[in-house]
């Protein structure tokens, strides 16, 4: 038995998790993907998130790769270098933090809103000022709203 499911029912398993899936991520306009600074395997499996975020989301969707912990110093198992190098190759936004020590938190937040903001409003000027043009029950103040 594995997290409450038989063996037998790893198909029927999958296909939940899927119509989860679809649900947590619809309608999102951004996305922090945070590691571990001193933690590799936290950095390697972040190419695996962005892989089930990129296939569950609108191509349009904001990313920021956010290296936590970047205080440990001393701890340090990714570089900086490599994080940028990957946010760039990824064409993600990249940022270090620390929650311990408050540093680049509201940044980084502020960063990935205000690309959302940037987003949603190339979209509108894209459809122009036609309201038949926007998706049904939708306004400008109503996607902001969501934000």
């Amino acid at each position: 038995m594995f997290g409450g499911v038989y063996p037998s029912e790893p198909i029927l398993f999958g296909y939940r998790y899927c119509a989860i899936t679809s649900a947590y991520y619809r309608g999102a306009v951004g996305a922090l993907l945070v590691y571990d600074v001193t933690r590799h395997v936290t950095f390697e499996n972040v190419e695996r998130w962005l892989k089930e975020l990129r296939d569950h989301t609108d191509s349009n969707i904001v990313v920021m790769l956010v290296g936590n912990k970047a205080d440990l110093r001393h701890l340090r198992a990714v570089s900086t270098e490599d994080a940028k190098a990957f946010a760039e190759r990824e064409n993600t936004f990249f940022m270090e933090t620390s929650a311990l020590e408050s540093m680049n938190v509201e940044n980084a937040f502020t960063e990935v809103l205000t690309q959302i903001y940037r987003v949603v409003s190339r979209k509108a000027l894209d459809i122009g000022d036609d309201p038949a043009a926007w998706p049904k029950g939708q306004t400008m103040a109503r996607m902001m709203y969501r934000l």
